[in-house]
């Protein structure tokens, strides 16, 4: 019986660390922590590029490394140890916004503490797209008729925002979502016209608000992402980078500066401290 509670008691205090943990706020003296949560490739195997999570998952952990980042990653929802070394939560994967209630739980608590989110694509789709809407600002509900691909005219609607100071107007080969579901925190930066209706419909937005008991946190959406060349489009990396470091409460341009080489006798960088103070 003494070895018994004594088990109990020991896995409650585990627990209390992990949530105590998860609420320290994140220090901006220190490199910025991203966990990429991936999914395995849907749209057929090989090398045609659509939803190639993986790939994105490879590709940004070192776009990411190579410019100072701490970057952990995986093809799983984080665990509560996972997101409570996490400042930014990358979710790019298909129906990325369908959460178990544990998963919930974890990202809630994530949220609470001041942890931001970057979703791509059908990373902000789910089975329940009124409830992910509330931790994005919009979302897309799994299971509807709500895709159009072709050519996506991107058009800013806030050209004074940190994020998109200076990108001009875009074109990219692309898949667009329409009807969203949406909260009053949306806050649009960019527009495109659905290519099957001509419908225009926020593609890019921010997100700002406190989960009750919590911390304010941000959000940041991009919705196209259909093919994974397009995130070496030059406006979409600089969107991508400057957004990672809003989300994550640090200056826009912490990650757009060149990345440093690599040290004499082939060894890698380690990661370097990220700048104090708040995003622009």
């Amino acid at each position: 019986m003494k070895v018994r509670t004594l088990a109990v008691l020991c896995t409650v205090l585990s627990a209390v660390g992990v949530s105590m943990l998860a609420q320290q706020p994140a220090d901006p003296a220190q490199p910025l922590r991203i966990f990429i949560r991936a999914g395995e490739k849907t749209h057929g195997a090989g090398g045609n590029g659509l939803h190639d999570y993986p790939a994105f998952l490879g590709g940004w952990s070192t776009i990411l490394k190579d410019r100072g980042a701490v970057v952990d990653g995986a093809l799983h929802f984080p665990s509560d140890e996972e997101l409570a070394n996490t400042d930014v939560f990358i979710n790019y994967k298909g129906d990325g916004g369908t959460c178990s209630p544990a998963e919930r739980r974890t990202l809630e608590a994530f949220l609470k503490r001041g942890g931001g989110i970057v979703s791509l694509h059908d990373g902000m789709c789910s089975d329940d797209a009124e409830w992910f809407a509330t931790i994005a600002g919009g979302a897309k509900q799994h299971g509807e008729r709500n895709s159009s691909s072709g050519v996506i005219k991107v058009a800013f609607h806030d050209r004074d925002h940190a994020i998109t100071r200076g990108i001009p107007d875009f074109e990219i080969d692309d898949e667009a979502f329409y009807g969203l579901r949406t909260t009053p925190e949306l806050h649009v930066l960019a527009t495109a016209p659905i290519p099957s209706s001509g419908e225009v419909v926020p593609q890019i937005w921010t997100a700002e608000r406190t989960l009750a008991g919590g911390r304010p946190h941000r959000s940041f959406v991009y919705m196209l992402g259909h093919r994974i060349e397009n995130f070496a489009n030059p406006h979409v990396e600089t969107l991508l980078l400057r957004a990672i470091a809003w989300t994550g409460q640090r200056p826009v341009d912490l990650f757009t500066h060149a990345p440093a080489p690599p040290p004499r006798g082939g060894g890698r960088r380690g990661g370097g401290a990220g700048r104090a103070g708040g995003a622009s």
